[in-house]
């Protein structure tokens, strides 16, 4: 819990030197990027691939249709799915579009118009390579040490939502588990048996 919200925080703003050499505090790039993964629990692959006609930011759900992968499709036909946005991850997305915008006036020609959610400076989507970096750095400002990737903050979806108090079944669901031994077994690093949902639980404890 104390390592996420350590997360969050040191990806909402860094440090950077202004156009008239004054320096001036801005998110990271991949701020919304890990509020997503880490609230919601899709795949590294399916962030990369979102596109921004699959998001309501009004009803605040997301359509998990489509994945980084060869073909485009997700992991599995069950791997397709809506979930509800907690309110954490709903702020975070319309503040990613604002920074999209800026970026394509400052683009100009050179945009590549991808309607994706993550991109490059000039539209284009963002390489795991590249995404890596950046998120090295941001673990390293969280105190977290350099060894992290994107993929673990599904498990530290998991095991939020299981420290919730969400039943490992419910948890099997929401993040496209086959079966529970997945979720408890591979995913989870606690157990507190309740019940209570996904976006609820994250909007409790980001609140």
């Amino acid at each position: 819990m104390e390592q996420a919200q350590a997360l969050i925080s040191a990806a909402s703003g860094h440090r950077r030197a202004g156009s008239n050499g004054n320096a001036t505090v801005r998110p990271y790039r991949l701020l919304a990027y890990i509020v997503l993964l880490l609230t919601t629990g899709i795949r590294p692959e399916e962030a990369r691939a979102l596109r921004w006609d699959l998001l309501d930011l009004e009803a605040g759900t997301i359509s998990v249709w489509r994945s980084d992968r060869a073909g485009g499709d997700t992991k599995t036909p069950k791997s397709r799915r809506t979930l509800k946005l907690p309110q954490i991850a709903l702020i975070a997305l319309r503040q990613r579009k604002i920074i999209q915008n800026e970026e394509r006036l400052r683009a100009g020609e050179s945009w590549q118009d991808s309607n994706l959610v993550f991109t490059t400076a000039i539209g284009t989507m963002l390489d795991q390579h590249n995404i890596r970096r950046e998120f090295r750095q941001i673990t390293k400002a969280a105190g977290l040490g350099t060894d992290w990737v994107p993929r673990e903050l599904r498990h530290t979806f998991v095991s939020i939502m299981s420290d919730g108090g969400v039943l490992a079944e419910e948890i099997a669901r929401v993040a496209v588990h086959k079966q529970t031994s997945t979720t408890e077994l591979i995913y989870r690093h606690e157990l507190r048996p309740v019940i209570v949902t996904g976006a609820e639980v994250m909007d409790k404890i980001f609140r």
